[in-house]
């Protein structure tokens, strides 16, 4: 399987295409390639659709499109670096998460006629070959990329599909929009009820013997004779895929690839996050956003979101 994946993986070429350079590959490269190849055998598999000859593709110009209230725009999977802060016109504190987008390019294209749903697969930072196995290292030579630490899946709507190899930048997120940012919570180790869940615990005095932090009683009588399912007890706290909705993009620095968002996000320093448009806010609540993705000139300049009209301090009596 491994050598067979192998020599797929060499046997992929890249056909010349025009001018308009996207991360080391032409705009018609990454969307006109081979039209298929086999994997270890005589029966012909259909190539990645980014890799195949799609008419969709093969016509499609590196522009930006209108945002219709049915798109739906990828995600970038990031770095969480750390918090900082920042004062607005106002002398407000703004607690910051900087976010840093390495190298993030698309490895994988899944269409509806192949896997039934229409998603990008994303890769992020990079390792070497001995870090990885040989589906791995053949996965990234087939989509053209380097090897990558991290992959993460998006669904996308059909106008929103990028080319495999296409690099995302900071620049795909707009200053002032709201995010939904996903992770990994900080591991806590098993910890008792108090920690866990908010217990006050038993009194600290009058009669109570070494059961001040315990759960109390965790049944009933002898009907049902049994511990309900989800009875809140000691056990493992943390280490979970939690997501925050709504968070607002304070600041964008493209040339940093860094993004700046208001308030914690799950997850450890250097721990990979994934981050996508908020699914909670409308399109009236959101700024105009690049579709499929920011395809304009490289951006040096750093974007903050428009600063509040609204002093915060200016108390109303009732």
């Amino acid at each position: 399987m491994f050598r067979s994946l192998y020599r797929a993986a060499k046997a992929v070429t890249v056909s010349a295409g025009s001018d308009a350079s996207f991360s080391g590959r032409s705009w018609a490269e990454a969307c006109n390639c081979g039209a298929s190849r086999a994997f270890g055998g005589t029966t012909p598999t259909a190539a990645q659709p980014a890799l195949a000859g799609d008419a969709e593709w093969t016509s499609a110009s590196p522009e930006n499109q209108t945002l219709m209230p049915a798109s739906r725009r990828t995600g970038v999977i990031a770095v969480k670096v750390g918090m900082t802060q920042a004062w607005d016109k106002w002398n407000m504190r703004i607690p910051l998460t900087v976010l840093w987008i390495d190298k993030c390019q698309v490895t994988q294209v899944k269409r509806d006629e192949t896997e039934g749903y229409t998603a990008l697969q994303l890769g992020c930072g990079s390792k070497r070959d001995k870090q990885l196995n040989g589906r791995q290292i053949g996965h990234c030579k087939a989509a053209g990329v380097d090897n990558k630490r991290k992959l993460a899946e998006f669904r996308v709507s059909q106008d929103a599909i990028l080319p495999i190899g296409h690099e995302l930048n900071a620049a795909h997120f707009v200053p002032g929009q709201f995010l939904d940012i996903a992770g990994m919570t900080i591991g806590k180790g098993f910890q008792g009820v108090m920690k866990r869940h908010g217990f006050k615990g038993q009194p600290a005095s009058h009669g109570n013997s070494l059961a001040h932090r315990a759960p109390g009683g965790i049944g009933a009588c002898q009907d049902p004779g049994k511990v309900w399912p989800g009875k809140k007890m000691p056990g493992r706290m943390g280490n979970k895929r939690r997501t925050v909705q709504s968070v607002w993009l304070y600041k964008v620095d493209p040339l940093r690839n860094l993004l700046y968002v208001r308030g914690q996000i799950p997850g450890h320093k250097g721990n990979f996050v994934e981050v996508k448009d908020a699914v909670m806010k409308q399109a009236h609540q959101q700024p105009a956003r690049p579709l499929p993705t920011y395809l304009g000139p490289a951006l040096s300049e750093v974007q903050t979101a428009p600063p509040s009209e609204k002093d915060p301090f200016d108390y109303q009596d009732a």
